[in-house]
């Protein structure tokens, strides 16, 4: 197995980002292998996806251990998100692998980009207006239905791009559960993230184009980031800082892969800034309930790729 010390060390920053603040993983790396590295973005979907599948389960198991599942919404969530993760990947393999499919691959990973990096700044404002008193997971009423279809969407979508699994999901089940409260909004996603992409990469070691020298310098550099974010996440706010610079390079990078010219990626960069700062002012002047210590901290998916798992040093949030 051939590793390449630059995509181990990109491995290791985005996993740093990830276990420091929750955010990025298939977001972050997968537009920066096919950005910076040239690597094909069905490759660096299919590498990344399995990379995730690796480091997901970690996160999962610390989240069941706490009690901060909710098994209900997990299964619903599931029984969508597993078939539809694989068919994803079908879908892939029916576009073919030509040039033109990998742009098409391309546009739209850059096209999920964008929405991603609304979706997080939807959750951070969406967490910061709700404030205290969300309900525990126990008192939640499951809607199959919507459930179910917030798995099919969560799925496919990353499946085709890797992304998805942490900022969308978990925006969806927000928007269908305004009341669950952070940790448990965590730990339901995590874990129904683990057979997604499970499901996924499986999809994708048969059908993708899945690199074994790729995916261990992922690995490599990712899983010590990932732990070494977290720990010092624990002991720091950094995260508050963090957490915008990532909705912005998530949202210049869609920007790119979608095809904007490089000269007018200048000015979107300035608006993103202005509108990116405003939002860390304001949830920075959002103090927490005092009977719930860190309520505006969501418990990092840090142990995870494209998706968007936590690691134990930050998951505090009591159920």
């Amino acid at each position: 197995m051939d590793v390449d010390p630059l995509v181990t060390l990109a491995g290791l920053l985005v996993g740093f980002v990830v276990g420091l603040t929750g955010m990025g993983g298939g977001a972050l790396m997968t537009p920066i292998l096919v950005l910076l590295f040239g690597v094909q973005p069905l490759a660096a979907v299919s590498s990344d996806l399995v990379a995730s599948a690796v480091m997901k389960p970690v996160g999962a198991t610390v989240h069941l251990r706490r009690g901060t599942v909710h098994r209900g919404l997990v299964g619903w969530l599931v029984l969508g998100s597993v078939p539809a993760g694989f068919c994803g990947v079908l879908v892939l393999r029916a576009l073919g692998d030509g040039a033109a499919v990998q742009d098409r691959i391309k546009v739209t990973m850059g096209a999920i980009l964008i929405v991603a990096a609304l979706a997080m700044l939807a959750k951070a404002e969406i967490d910061r207006r709700r404030g205290p008193g969300a309900a525990d997971a126990a008192a939640i009423t499951v809607r199959p239905l919507p459930t179910l279809a917030i798995g099919v969407v969560g799925g496919l979508v990353v499946g085709m791009t890797s992304v998805g699994s942490g900022s969308l999901i978990i925006v969806l089940l927000l928007w269908l559960y305004p009341s669950i409260r952070g940790s448990q909004l965590v730990g339901t996603d995590l874990a129904q993230a683990v057979p997604l992409v499970a499901a996924a990469s499986l999809g994708h070691l048969i059908f993708g184009d899945f690199q074994l020298g790729l995916t261990g310098s992922l690995l490599l550099g990712s899983l010590p980031g990932v732990y070494l974010g977290a720990r010092v996440s624990a002991g720091t706010s950094t995260s508050r800082i963090i957490r915008p610079a990532v909705v912005v390079v998530v949202s210049l990078s869609g920007l790119k892969l979608v095809g904007l010219p490089t000269e007018a990626l200048g000015a979107v960069l300035a608006l993103v800034a202005v509108g990116v700062t405003v939002w860390a002012v304001r949830r920075r002047a959002a103090v927490p309930d005092a009977g719930e210590p860190g309520a505006d901290e969501p418990v990092p998916a840090g142990l995870a790729g494209g998706a968007d798992g936590p690691h134990p040093a930050l998951s505090r949030c009591q159920p």
